[in-house]
């Protein structure tokens, strides 16, 4: 069996000078085989191990991971500054030419036309 996963791993698309994978951990060598039968499988009957202990994600920000929140990521609550309802960058900008340098984006015949009319 493990000599067809291991057959199987190197035939699935990559380079032929990868080196091979090695087949997954054998089932009656696994830490869940020895333990099974016991109460709380290692993990201590009064802490039990929970799904979420804390709450999924970012919950208790403001409350039960306070702390975390306020040294590792400070101003992440609250508001700042006035609201810009369709904000565009760039929108106030005007470029900026100098008058006597107006010439040089002509062409040479251009100029000379108009200096003759």
């Amino acid at each position: 069996q493990a000599a067809i996963l291991t057959k199987r791993l190197r035939s699935s698309a990559c380079p032929a000078d990868a080196p091979a994978q090695t087949a997954a951990m054998t089932a009656r060598f696994k830490k869940s085989r020895h333990l099974r039968g016991q109460i709380s499988n290692g993990r201590g009957r009064i802490g039990k191990h929970r799904k979420h202990p804390g709450g999924c994600g970012n919950s208790g920000g403001q409350h039960h991971h306070r702390i975390n929140f306020d040294k590792y990521h400070p101003g992440y609550f609250g508001k700042v500054g006035m609201r810009n309802f369709h904000f565009t960058k760039h929108s106030k900008v005007k470029p900026v030419i100098n008058v006597e340098k107006l010439w040089s984006l002509v062409s040479e015949k251009l100029r000379l036309y108009y200096k003759e009319h």
